[in-house]
Formats: structure tokens, sequence, C-alpha cells
């Protein structure tokens, strides 16, 4: 189906130019090669000259990485406020940050960052006693990139296994600990990616990885087959068991958890990440079988507690927005299914602690939390403090107390103590961050879509703002992987609000915010409504006078990336600046690279069929770019170590924005050292980014001073 030719020239200098109002200065954007690769699908060929840069060991991608930082950062060291923006982001990030608690073993155990700390501390403390330092991230490393990605205990609380991530990578390595004096266990384990670990008892763990990539490039080459391994205290990890996975049943995306009472082993199967095979042993009974209990990839479903022989299942099998039912492990299969929190027309989210259910549900973005017994029984409705994201209703069987967050646009993450018992919420830990929020409002709209979809939008920003059209307005989105945008703080945003601007968050199709439908309403084919809701976002602002287009900015990060960069595009006329992070902007060869073709279900594949094809390239950010268009100002982000959305996207992106942008705007791309997706970074690291994101923003709508 498809061809590909190879043959690299030399095209001399990509240029670009701009200029800044009151300067005659011109952006001298680095060199970039051209190649004369060639694919053909269906027919079609399709160019793609900057293939060379996604080979992120080549030296002239390294030295293409660096020329590009070297522009980037010489153009935001001009913009005159820029410092002083990362030194009220410093102040603002200056405050004690904790954790919920939560407890293992004779200890009660939370995270702590002081306040400029690059990775938050990890302590413990028992009943009555001082707090301790359990784990500090701080010095995994010499410059704080190092991170602390995941930790799991044995049920006694003796043995902990933890996960860290170097540089922000996917790839992790597990560490086991005797809890008493900290001392190590056995040998480190590497190359795990995408996992939790599952204790059996004491003994060792079950956890999950790929292959890695022998040839090429660790970091962007292709992870194809995900396995389950246990892996015994004491012995090597080549001769770790295989439990699940590999030739025999191939699959991308392999989980494991055991019951609480360590009695059965769960298994989670999916080739894509919608959809998965459900599977159970019971570990009582040496020698068992491994169960299926559901055996396609058309629905979700995972266990999340049991009573002895009777499982917990929360599933959207026959129910969009989900539900919790029952089964007996004897006989497991949905047909026996029994619902004990039926589905509303709100979402379900559930979990368990002090043997109840809660059910935490989406109402239009925003969080309702109701509790019931195992058998279904309403017995509480949680007061929470207003309308808002609250998080963390999870807790063992034997507590009579749980730990929940929650927080909105205007109300920073408070720790509550919830007396299980009586249903009774209390403050337990405030947010120390400077922040005042009787300044400021945050309300939600709705608006419609280009086909009349009623789409939901909260907006936030100071109190008695004038409509005028004058407000900087950053309009930021998601849409897509069932992931719903629920209302939360954000210290980096304060900058924003604190200059009157006005922050929008648009809950897109694609998401999960009202169940599958929604989500499936923004996938392949229909991709672009995704698109159609977030235009349509702006053009609301707009004809409302919170904005204008001269003021109006558009952020979102990995498939927002690709959101950003389908709208600037699509409409590069409508903003003013664009902020594209670790998108996907390659449509057509997302799928090639790290764990990208887990993906198809909500985009599609270009080798599917000609329909999808002509589809994914209409919108592809890399192919729709046209020569000789104006473009927003635009600053991509990404990092050098994001495994999971390969910086290639980012790179190629860039290279063809600034071969074909023309007018006044820059364009540039900022590319990160050290760092990944996301996750982990140090917090050194976002400020420098938050700093040169608000500036490059502020900017360039037209801001002199602060």
């Amino acid at each position: 189906m498809k061809k590909l030719c190879i043959f690299m020239l030399i095209t001399g200098l990509t240029l670009a130019g701009f200029a800044q109002k009151n300067s005659k200065k011109m952006i001298q954007y680095p060199v970039t090669k051209k190649g004369n690769t060639t694919d053909t699908y269906f027919g079609k060929q399709v160019q793609d000259p900057y293939r060379w840069l996604e080979n992120d060991r080549a030296d002239d991608t390294k030295a293409w990485v660096t020329e590009e930082n070297i522009v980037t950062q010489n153009y935001l060291s001009k913009i005159p406020f820029r410092e002083k923006i990362k030194q009220r982001l410093e102040k603002l990030w200056n405050y004690e940050r904790y954790s919920a608690p939560f407890r293992e073993g004779e200890y009660i155990y939370y995270t702590k960052n002081d306040g400029l700390q690059n990775q938050s501390v990890m302590y413990r403390q028992k009943e009555g006693q001082e707090p301790e330092i359990f784990l500090d991230p701080n010095k995994f490393s010499s410059d704080g990139t190092t991170s602390l990605a995941g930790i799991d205990f044995t049920r006694d609380g003796s043995l902990a296994a933890y996960q860290i991530s170097e540089g922000g990578s996917d790839w992790r390595k597990v560490i086991v600990l005797k809890t008493a004096d900290k001392s190590v266990v056995g040998d480190t384990l590497v190359d795990v990616k995408f996992s939790g670990l599952a204790w059996k008892g004491n003994d060792g763990f079950y956890y999950s990885s790929y292959d890695k990539p022998v040839a090429g490039s660790q970091l962007s080459g292709m992870t194809q087959h995900h396995k389950l391994y246990y892996h015994k205290l004491g012995t090597r990890q080549d001769q770790d068991q295989l439990i699940f996975g590999g030739t025999a049943t191939p699959r991308r995306y392999i989980g494991a958890s055991i019951t609480e009472d360590g009695r059965f082993l769960v298994i989670t199967a999916a080739n894509s990440t919608t959809g998965n095979e459900l599977y159970l042993q019971d570990l009582s009974k040496p020698g068992s079988a491994i169960v299926n209990v559901v055996n396609n990839f058309d629905n979700e479903h995972y266990i999340i507690d049991n009573e002895g022989s009777k499982l917990f299942i929360f599933t959207n099998l026959n129910a969009p927005n989900n539900k919790v039912v029952s089964a007996d492990a004897a006989n497991p299969a949905p047909s026996n299914w029994k619902d004990v929190i039926a589905e509303t027309e709100n979402v379900l989210q559930a979990g368990t602690g002090g043997g109840k259910l809660f059910a935490n549900y989406l109402k239009d973005a925003a969080s309702l939390v109701l509790q019931y017994d195992m058998n279904g029984k309403l017995e509480h409705t949680v007061s929470l403090p207003g309308v808002g994201t609250a998080s963390g209703f999870g807790a063992k069987r034997n507590e009579t107390v749980l730990y929940y967050t929650f927080t909105s646009y205007v109300y920073p993450a408070t720790i509550f103590k919830y007396t299980i018992a009586s249903g009774k919420s209390e403050v337990y830990k405030k947010s120390g961050v400077q922040f005042d929020p009787s300044k400021y409002e945050s309300k939600q709209v709705f608006y419609n879509s280009k086909d009349g979809t009623r789409i939901p939008m909260i907006i936030t920003h100071k109190k008695g703002i004038k409509l005028d059209g004058s407000n900087p307005t950053l309009l930021y989105g998601y849409g897509g992987f069932n992931v719903s945008l629920t209302p939360a703080f954000s210290t980096s945003n304060i900058i924003l609000l604190e200059q009157g601007g006005i922050y929008a968050v648009a809950n897109l199709r694609g998401g999960g915010e009202y169940g599958e439908k929604w989500h499936t309403a923004g996938i392949k084919l229909q991709k672009q409504n995704v698109f159609d809701d977030f235009i349509a976002a702006a053009e609301y602002l707009i004809a409302n006078k919170y904005t204008s287009k001269e003021k109006l900015a558009i952020s979102g990060g990995s498939n927002g990336g690709l959101l950003v960069g389908a709208a600037m595009t699509q409409r590069p006329e409508l903003f003013k600046v664009a902020l594209p992070a670790v998108g996907v902007l390659d449509m057509l060869r997302y799928n090639k690279f790290t764990a990208g073709a887990g993906w198809a279900y909500d985009y599609g594949t270009a080798e599917d069929s000609k329909e999808m094809f002509d589809y994914l390239v209409k919108y592809s950010p890399y192919h729709a770019l046209k020569p000789g268009t104006a473009y927003p100002a635009t600053l991509v982000t990404t990092a050098d170590h994001d495994d999971r959305v390969v910086p290639a996207h980012s790179f190629k992106f860039a290279a063809r924005l600034q071969e074909y942008h023309k007018g006044p705007n820059p364009v540039l791309i900022r590319i990160e050292t050290k760092a990944g997706h996301g996750a982990g970074k140090s917090t050194a690291q976002v400020i420098a980014e938050q700093a040169d994101k608000w500036a490059f923003m502020l900017y360039n709508m037209g801001l002199k001073e602060l």
C-alpha cells in the first residue's frame, strides 16, 4: 500500500521574518534542510520533507534542536517583563504543598513540597510522633529531573516498591525497600513501562512492560506488545515469570491488581485506549487457572472490590454513563451481573473505602459525590464547598476516615477529612497559595457548536472586569480519549488573572464529560466535531465581548496540542497566539512511534481505508499548513525525553510552520531538555516554561509592561 522513497538533499536556509512593533529586527530561523521523502497512500503521494527530524539520535537533529532553542531563547530574553513574570511565579509557587495522607502498616504517609523544591518529598509518621522523611526524590539526581513515579506497599506495610522516572521518560526503574529501615531489597528492576505494581503477599509483585527496542531509538521506537510478569523477591529480573501477554496473548496494554484481601489477581488487557478484556485468577487456590470474565474489547470493566467471592465491577457495558455491578467469582460472566449502582444521566466514577461504595458523578463537568453501602443503598451525599472537582474517595476496608481533595478554578486545592460513618467533612489542609478567591469569579456558560450541539464552557476572571473585547484571554481544551476536563486551580493561571485576563475551558466532544456517547461523537470520522466545538468557543468569547481576535490565545497539550494545531491551521485569522504543547501533529505517522498505535480507537489510521486517510490528511496539522499563510504567533513546546508523544511531531510541525508562515508573528519552538511528556518535571522547569508561555502570549498581544 505504501511506497517509501527517501533521498535527502540540502535546500539551504529556511527564512521567515517578523517585525515587532517599533522594531525592524527580523528573526532568522535556523537552517532546516529538506528531504525528498514521499509516502504513497491509496495512490496519493504525500511529501514529508522533514522526516529526518524523526531520528532523535542523529547529530543533525540534535544540532537543529540546539539552534532552534537558541533562536527561541534569544527572542524570549528580549521580552521586557519575562523575568518579572518568572519572579512572580517563584513567589506564588513558594508555599507548602501537601498530598492527601494514606495509611500503610503502622505509618501515615504523605508528600510535601516546602515551596520551590524540585520534587515533593515523601514523609511518614506514627500516631503521636514527629514526621520523618521516607523518600526524598530531590536526592535521586543533582538537577531534580529524576522523579518518584509511583509507590506500592505490601498489605502489612513492611515492604514498598517504588518507581523512578529519569528525565521524564515513561521507562521506569523499580526499587524495593524494607520500610522499617529503608534498606534496599534485591536488584533494581529496569525497563518497566505503563505499569502498576501489585504485591502478592510479601513474596513478590506483578508488573507490566514491553520489550525495549533493540534497534533505533529507545525513546521513539515502537512498543507493540505489553507483558505481565511476576517478580519474586531475591531473584534476578531475567528470571521473572511471564504471566500474561507475549506471543500467546498479544495485547498492547496489560494491567494487574490484587484485591485488598489478597485473594484475586485481576488482569485487564486492551489493544487501544478504550475497551478491555477482563481476567481473574483465584490466588487462594494454588495452580488455579486465569479465567476470562469478558472476552472482547467493546467496553470497559474494572474490579474495584470484593467481599469473599462476591466481586464488584465498574463497567460501561449497556451503560454509556457507567455503573457498578456485582457477580460471583464462580460465575463471573456478564450474563450473571447484577446492578448495585445503576446508570444515571450523570457520568459515574466509583471507588471504595471503609466498606462503602463512593459514587463520584460528573454533573455538567463538576463533582457530585454519593456514599452507598455495599448493597447499593444510599447513605450520604457528600457536602462539597462549591461547584468544582472532588477526588480521592478511596481507602482501605478497615478505615473509618478518608481524605479527599476539592478544587475549582477559583478554589485552591484543599484537603478534607471525611468521616465515613457520619458523612461529615472538615478541612484538613488548606492551601497556602497567595490568592484571594473573593476577588475572582468562575461561571459556566453553554454555547452551540457548528452543528447545534450544546457545549459547556467555564470562564474565570477577576470580578468587575469590563466585557469590551480588550481582555487577554486563554482558551484551553482537550477533547479526546474520554478525558474529562473538570475545574482545577492552577497557580500559574494567577499571572493571567492578575492582569485582568480571562481563562476559559471548553468541554469538547471526544472527552468524557457526558459519557461514552460524548466521547465517540469526537473520534475517527467525527474528530472534526472537536475542532468545531473549540472554534465555536472562540467565536462565543469574541461575540460576547470577553475578548477579541487580537487578544485571544489557544492552548492545549498532547491530544490538546493536536486540537490547537488543527484550530490554528483551519482558522489562522481567529487567534492571536497559539500554544500547542507536546502535540500529536502528524496524523499519518503517529502510530509508528512508542505506543501510538494504541490511539487508533480515537483517531483511526492512514492505513485503515482511503476514507480514513483522506479525513486524517485534511486536518493533520503538519499536512494542513499552507505556504504563504499568516499564522498566529506560535510557541510550540515539547521535550527531548517525551516517549509518549515523540518530539518529532513538534519538530516537523515547527520546521514546516517556519517555512510556510508569512507575516509579522513569531513562530518558535521551545524544546525542554531532560524532560518528558509532562509528569515529573522539576519545579524549576515548570516555572521557567510557564514564565516563557505567559511572556510570549502577553507580549504578542501588545502588552508593554505588567
